[in-house]
């Protein structure tokens, strides 16, 4: 009789279907991808050093420190993503997630060519004064209306012309001269007014522009002036000062709406906490740079800005008659200037 063989196949068997599960639970975990960091995409069309491009980047490091892992910010200067007409679209559509417009606000909304009236902002304080009892209250909802909401306003800063021609004492010196300007249609509209040729042109078509003769000249602050190596293809450099802009920290409404609530904090709390910083960075750009253009050998002459205030009236004229409610805020603006 064949002797009694224990039942020892049980434990293999149950331990080599134990080790078959573990098996293709971890051939299960290895097929499925890690889930993707959110992506936060911030584009500008400023050149490396820029102002829009230290705003930015220090922008993305303070809310990354804050993010942790939840999102990160990553930062696509010099127009990479696009001009300013088509960083606005693209956060309307989505496919932007943060961008830094500035003139170009005022093709969005009339309200906005409030900051394209010549002379109109004396000093940052004045500036601070504006956002705070104007801007929030009077500005920004016109810009929800059209999809985008502005988180922080930051700075562009103030402009001056550069050309190729001669000096720029008076408007009269502007005549017939050939003067990109940013796309919106105020800035048209004041040179127009001064004598000049304006043309709305992409910021990264200008050093071409420029260089080739296609345009005499352009107006900017010192930080876009420099950065863009405008002074390589310029001769002359007369400090107007004739607009004061804002730079507007900016998304687009229905794709903020999806982002998480505590990743929507962090970016509108950094993007306010964030303009002390760009403040500081642009007052001392309007100094340091101003010595490194007369360094790479631009002329600089001061104009007379009592011509150009006094060539400014039919620009404010037109804007309170075309613009509703705007003769009020710009009155309201001057006011908060004195």
């Amino acid at each position: 009789m064949a002797a009694h063989r224990p039942h020892t196949w049980r434990r293999p068997m149950k331990i080599r279907h134990a080790l078959t599960a573990a098996i293709a639970a971890l051939a299960t975990v290895a097929a499925t991808p890690a889930l993707a960091q959110l992506e936060i995409k911030f584009g500008h069309v400023g050149e490396p050093n820029s102002l829009f491009a230290v705003s930015a980047e220090e922008f993305a490091r303070r809310a990354n420190a804050k993010l942790g892992s939840k999102a990160r910010v990553v930062v696509f200067g010099s127009s990479q993503l696009g001009g300013d007409k088509e960083l606005l679209q693209k956060l309307k559509l989505g496919t932007v997630d943060i961008a830094l417009p500035s003139t170009v606000m005022s093709s969005e909304s009339d309200i906005f060519g409030v900051f394209e009236m010549p002379y109109l902002v004396k000093d940052r304080a004045h500036m601070g004064r504006i956002e705070r009892e104007l801007f929030w209250s009077k500005m920004a909802p016109e810009a929800e209306k059209k999809g985008l909401k502005i988180l922080a306003v930051w700075e562009n800063g103030y402009r001056h012309i550069t050309n190729s021609k001669r000096p720029i004492n008076t408007p009269a010196d502007l005549q017939g001269i050939k003067l990109r300007v940013p796309e919106g249609k105020w800035r048209v509209k004041m040179f127009q007014a001064y004598g000049a040729n304006p043309s709305p042109m992409k910021f990264s078509e200008v050093f071409t522009a420029l260089q080739t003769g296609v345009m005499d000249g352009q107006e900017n602050p010192f930080t876009q002036i420099y950065s863009a190596k405008f002074q390589e293809v310029q001769k002359y450099l007369s400090l107007t000062g004739h607009v004061y802009t804002p730079a507007y920290a900016t998304v687009g409404a229905k794709k903020w709406a999806t982002l998480p609530d505590d990743v929507r904090r962090v970016l509108e709390d950094t993007a306010k906490e964030t303009q002390a910083f760009v403040y500081a960075a642009a007052e001392k750009d309007d100094t340091d740079l101003l010595g490194k253009l007369k360094a790479a050998g631009l002329q600089v002459n001061t104009p007379n800005k009592d011509a150009f205030i006094a060539a400014s009236k039919p620009v404010y004229d037109e804007f309170a008659q075309e613009v509703p409610g705007s003769k009020d805020i710009v009155e309201r603006a001057i006011a908060l200037g004195k």
